[in-house]
């Protein structure tokens, strides 16, 4: 009797420490993820950075992410997934200090690739973590639903605690601290997770990381070069290799035996709508939200703190709503649709932004957005661990969060372009807008059309 009493309760321990660890990475790698956003003009006068420059200073991150998370999941599956969760954070904490110390554009943006990889490695382990410790059903709905809650609160936090930092001691001060915070976050893992591999050990698919990141970077780059001129050399060049290196990788990672991503998971409908609707979310909601506190300060006048307040207010929202998912029973793509049509609405809403505008006028239009994020990280972070084998939960985190930031990556220089092109900082918001808000209720159509178990 006391052993079957005991063993449980020990069980919730490690249960509820994983869960805790892993939040606050969470929370701490989308903090990072967002620091820019608030101080990005800071960072361009001091850098000396153009508009490429500032492009790729917020994109830099979302490619490095998007990169490494097949692979990190990979790896994390199959050498250990507490293992490859505290090296992020190391790697966190090394390149936030490249960070801080960066002199040139080129270096920061070094240094956020970097960190992009740290970041793919506390996402992929940690969601892999989550699906280990919390069998399918409502604990494991519970979890992820705090796991995606922890993005928005992330999101919420970062452009705030960047800001002030940068009103204190200048915007290097937020890499600084993020270092120590990585430090600390690296040694609670260490002591309080347990570590979980798969059974199974798959080869490392070193041809599907060669084809995929640089036909991703590629892509990236002739996105953000289109700006001056579509048509030249370099930027159709880059499109092309984006295109052969691209191919190249669904080639490989379909003869592949033990490929990067398993291809053959797109014919499962929970699996193809997650994939899809992570893709999207990044492209139409992370890329915008990305760029909108920088045309918010352009347009009316506001100082970081308060611009970072567009994203605390959204994000603020969407944290409350991953947290009451669970109680919600719709199928996952339902809910990934719902959240996509209200993130198209309430882009919409924003549309006309000018000078004349009070800041209320931006509430109901970032309430009803964040409200659409928030069903969309908690849907997404459930079924990227359920659409793949229990053994493969890493690589389903992982998958889920390619397409995200992969999207994110592209949807960034793609804003900027639209919101920078226009005859003024206005005219170029609303095209963002509305290009989003299209994008996004396209992706819900497509959610829906796809029919269960195909």
């Amino acid at each position: 009797m006391t052993v079957q009493t005991t063993v449980p309760v020990g069980g919730h321990v490690r249960e509820g420490r994983t869960l805790a660890v892993v939040s606050a990475a969470t929370m701490l790698a989308l903090m990072n993820y967002n620091a820019t956003f608030s101080t990005l003009a800071a960072m361009a006068r001091d850098l000396n950075a153009g508009t490429a420059g500032q492009t790729w200073i917020l994109g830099g991150i979302a490619l490095g992410t998007a990169v490494l998370l097949l692979a990190v999941g990979g790896l994390a599956d199959d050498h250990g997934r507490k293992r490859v969760f505290v090296a992020g954070a190391g790697t966190l904490a090394a390149s936030s200090v490249v960070c801080a110390l960066a002199p040139t554009t080129t270096a920061f943006v070094v240094g956020r690739l970097l960190q992009g990889g740290a970041t793919a490695a506390l996402l992929a382990a940690g969601l892999g973590l989550i699906g280990h410790a919390f069998p399918a059903g409502p604990e494991r709905a519970r979890a992820t639903g705090m796991w995606g809650a922890m993005l928005g609160l992330g999101i919420a936090l970062g452009p705030e605690a960047s800001a002030g930092l940068a009103e204190l001691a200048g915007w290097r001060a937020w890499y600084a601290a993020a270092a120590v915070a990585s430090v600390a976050l690296a040694a609670a893992a260490g002591a309080a997770l347990r570590e979980s591999r798969a059974e199974a050990r798959r080869r490392a698919d070193a041809a599907g990381v060669l084809t995929l990141g640089p036909g991703v970077a590629a892509l990236l780059g002739a996105i953000t070069l289109g700006r001056g001129g579509w048509a030249r050399a370099e930027v159709l060049g880059l499109f092309a290799a984006a295109v052969a290196l691209l191919a190249a990788f669904v080639v490989v990672e379909s003869r592949s035996r033990e490929p990067l991503l398993d291809l053959r998971l797109l014919r499962r409908a929970d699996f193809a709508v997650a994939t899809g609707g992570a893709f999207v979310t990044g492209v139409a909601v992370i890329g915008l939200m990305s760029y909108l506190p920088t045309v918010v300060g352009r347009v009316l006048g506001a100082p970081p703190l308060l611009a970072g307040a567009v994203l605390t207010l959204w994000s603020g929202v969407a944290f409350a709503v991953s947290l009451q998912v669970r109680r919600l029973s719709a199928e996952g793509r339902h809910l990934i649709a719902a959240g996509l049509v209200l993130c198209a609405l309430g882009d919409l809403a924003l549309i006309g932004l000018s000078a004349d505008w009070g800041w209320w006028r931006l509430v109901p239009g970032l309430v009803v957005s964040g409200a659409g994020s928030g069903l969309l990280n908690a849907a997404l972070a459930r079924m990227a661990v359920e659409s793949v084998p229990p053994s493969r939960t890493a690589m389903g985190s992982g998958a889920n969060n390619t397409a995200r930031y992969i999207g994110a990556s592209i949807g960034v220089a793609v804003v900027v372009a639209m919101a920078t092109s226009g005859p003024s900082p206005t005219r170029g918001a609303d095209v963002a807008l509305a290009v989003c808000a299209a994008i996004a209720l396209a992706g819900a159509l497509a959610a829906l059309a796809v029919r269960r178990g195909r």
